[in-house]
Formats: C-alpha cells, sequence, structure tokens
C-alpha cells in the first residue's frame, strides 16, 4: 500500500483553514508573547516580576490550584452519572443524554449569574436551609472560594460526563460477568475490571476539564473571592493598570505551563500504554 501524499488539489483545499489559523491563532500567540518583553523596564522585566512579585505569582498557583479542585469535584460527580447512564437502554438513554446536553444551551454567563443568585445571603441556598432549620442565620457562599467551586464543577460536569460516558460504553458487558463466573464480588470487578477500562475516559475528562478550568474568567469574576484566578489577573493588568506586557508575561506563562503538563500527560499516557501491551 503506497503511502498517502498531498496532491495540488488537497494542498489547496488546506490554504484556506491554514490561512486563517495562522491569522488569528498563531500570529496572536507570536504577538502575545512578543510583547511580554516590550516593558520599559527592561527586556525581561515582567517574568522577572512574576517570579519574585507574590501579586503576580499567586494567581498562577491559585489558578492551578482551583482547576485541580474542580477537576476532582467534577469527576466525583460524574463517574456515577456516567455510569448510570452508560447502562441504560432506549428512552431512558436518550434522557439522560438529553439532561447532560442541555447545559451547552445555555451560556456559562447565564448559568454563572443563576448560581450567584443561588448562593447569595438572601439566595435560594440560605432560605432553603433557614427554613429547615439547619442554620440560624445565612451563611455566606457567594464570593467565596467554596461558591466558587461548586459553580465551575456543575459548568464543568458535561465536560466530565462525556468522555467518561464514551469510554463506559465501550467496555463490553461479557468482561464483567467473565470477572463474576471467576469468583469477583461486585467491588472486586469495579476496582480490578470496570475501573481499570474506564481509565481513558477518566484522563481524557479530566484533562479537558483542568485546561478548560484554567482559562476560566466569567463565574470567577462573578463569584470569586478576593483571591483573583489568572485570566482575571490578565484582565486587571490590561483594564485597570494598563500594563500590556505584564498581562502578556502571564497569559505566555499560564500557555507554556499548560503545554507542559499536557505533554506530561500524553507521555504517561504512552508509557501505561506500552506497558498495559506489554502485558
Amino acid at each position: 500500500m503506497k503511502p498517502w501524499s498531498p496532491s495540488r488539489g488537497s494542498l489547496f483545499l488546506l490554504a484556506a483553514p491554514l490561512l486563517l489559523l495562522a491569522l488569528f491563532f498563531l500570529f496572536p500567540l507570536i504577538w502575545v508573547f512578543a510583547q511580554s518583553f516590550s516593558s520599559p523596564r527592561g527586556l525581561a522585566d515582567t517574568y522577572v516580576r512574576i517570579a519574585t512579585d507574590p501579586a503576580l505569582r499567586y494567581p498562577l498557583f491559585y489558578t492551578f490550584q482551583t482547576a485541580a479542585i474542580v477537576t476532582f469535584c467534577a469527576l466525583v460527580l460524574s463517574y456515577p452519572v456516567a455510569f448510570l447512564i452508560s447502562r441504560a437502554q432506549g428512552r431512558w438513554l436518550a434522557i439522560g443524554m438529553v439532561l447532560v446536553l442541555v447545559p451547552f444551551w445555555t451560556s456559562a454567563v447565564i448559568r454563572s449569574y443563576a448560581w450567584l443568585v443561588l448562593l447569595q445571603r438572601r439566595g435560594v441556598v440560605n432560605e432553603a436551609l433557614l427554613a429547615l432549620g439547619f442554620i440560624d442565620r445565612p451563611l455566606r457562599l457567594a464570593n467565596t472560594d467554596i461558591g466558587t467551586h461548586i459553580a465551575m464543577a456543575q459548568i464543568m460536569l458535561p465536560f466530565m460526563i462525556l468522555p467518561l460516558l464514551s469510554a463506559m460504553r465501550g467496555i463490553d458487558p461479557s468482561v464483567m460477568r467473565a470477572a463474576a463466573i471467576l469468583g469477583a464480588n461486585p467491588f472486586r470487578q469495579f476496582v480490578s475490571v470496570y475501573l481499570p477500562l474506564s481509565m481513558p475516559g477518566v484522563g481524557a475528562g479530566c484533562v479537558l476539564v483542568f485546561i478548560s478550568t484554567l482559562g476560566f474568567y466569567i463565574t470567577p469574576a462573578l463569584l470569586g473571592s478576593s483571591s483573583p484566578m489568572i485570566a482575571v489577573a490578565i484582565e486587571q493588568q490590561v483594564s485597570r493598570l494598563l500594563d500590556w506586557p505584564q498581562a502578556s508575561a502571564l497569559a505566555s506563562v499560564l500557555l507554556v505551563l499548560t503545554c507542559l503538563l499536557f505533554m506530561l500527560y500524553e507521555r504517561l499516557n504512552r508509557r501505561l500504554a506500552g506497558a498495559g501491551e506489554a502485558r
């Protein structure tokens, strides 16, 4: 079988999307990276300030910490939901898929404002807890880390459920029956058979949610506490301080760290896949 080689017609078809990619993706990235070295205080002053100034360094740490917490919460909430949907058939499967996909039809801005209404001091959550007698005074849920994590985890649930569901639907039910025949109890079947087979979905969902959470702006801006995420910090550098070089440096550092983490995940994933094939 001869290897495929691009023809003149296929190259012509690729020209338009490659041009759009260069104009609206590669060129802005290069411009932002170049802008980060344009500080009047020195060529690498913006990066030195990120390394030495806690006010600039902490948003990066807080962003990755928040992304890890949101990813963990989304995984814990999504795994049983994806498991139930994967076992459903016919009408119930269609209903489950509709419920998962409905949030995509609603803007993240609307959902963030909805959580602001729910979590404020006189919101639905506090009013319900007061009416049931669980609390004596309203809790401070909005403009806190807890409120931000709850809202972001809920927004990210579909992005975690869909990869999990794809992996779980691909698991052959006969494998579980074989484990049961060999004497494994339900817990052992899940831990030794089902969970390892669903790990590709877990990995894909975690990477998708983690990377998406790193760039969140609307929800942290509305519900966030005094600790800003990196997107909010970048916006503050641009709109309030008019420091474009520093904002570009923060964006460049975030992009580089995200790429390094993704490359680490890919390398680890290939190594685990190779070890699995060796077995």
